[in-house]
């Protein structure tokens, strides 16, 4: 399933701001089974088209899903037409702000343990290579640097030294509290988006001072300044 870009994900929870959808999206979620426009309207005091205006709305966003279905179990001429139903989807809708992607280093962590536990090398060697990994997947649909790693939620910023510092730090709360193992985590992760993106521009570098986030992407010499760096 593709992930939903950020507006999509505030405009979920945002429709649950409505006092009217909120009750819906409850009632719904609440039950064990898919729920008919005429049982939501009844249950609330609701007219018929307003809980099915409100309920759409819900489907739209992604918080409720819907079927077709004849209640009565009857089918062929004279079963009447199926009712649309409704149930709470099973994805789940999350916004920070500023930005963060917990769930990414979850599934990292996570896939990095099974791998050690096959290959007998190390978490945080597995670690280091399912990040680079990911950051060369993520990469995939985009053109530039800079595009990737704003999809990836890390703010890039032009920096005054050249190159690009990062704006924000996608696993804030973890590097605070485990600084070395993301830091480490990040440096790989946006290395395998550069290289994802084929950039030649820049070199990846840790730097715990740079920015709001330990990685820093400093602009390769060009020209004479390159044949005078060259050993």
């Amino acid at each position: 399933m593709t992930e939903r870009s950020r507006s999509e994900r505030v405009s979920a929870v945002s429709a649950l701001d409505d006092p009217t959808r909120r009750a819906l999206y409850d009632l719904v979620s609440a039950r064990g089974r898919p729920t008919s426009r005429d049982d939501a309207a009844a249950a609330l005091g609701l007219s018929r088209s307003t809980a099915a205006f409100h309920l759409d709305r819900l489907a739209e966003v992604g918080l409720l899903a819907v079927e077709f279905r004849r209640l009565s179990g009857r089918t062929g001429p004279g079963a009447g037409r199926p009712s649309k139903l409704y149930s709470r989807a099973v994805a789940e809708v999350a916004v920070s702000v500023p930005e963060r992607r917990y769930e990414t280093a979850a599934e990292l962590f996570a896939r990095a343990i099974e791998q050690s536990a096959t290959s007998g090398r190390s978490v945080r060697a597995e670690l280091r290579r399912v990040a680079a990994e990911a950051g060369r997947a993520a990469a995939a649909n985009a053109t530039t640097l800079e595009q990737a790693l704003e999809e990836g939620g890390f703010e890039p910023r032009e920096d005054p030294g050249g190159g690009i510092v990062m704006g924000n730090c996608p696993f804030h709360q973890l590097a605070q509290r485990h600084t070395e193992l993301v830091c480490e985590l990040n440096y790989e992760l946006v290395c395998g988006v550069a290289s994802g993106v084929h950039d030649e521009r820049h070199t990846i570098v840790s730097d715990p001072h740079a920015g709001r986030c330990c990685v820093r992407a400093i602009e390769r010499p060009t020209g004479p300044a390159a044949a005078a760096a060259a050993p």
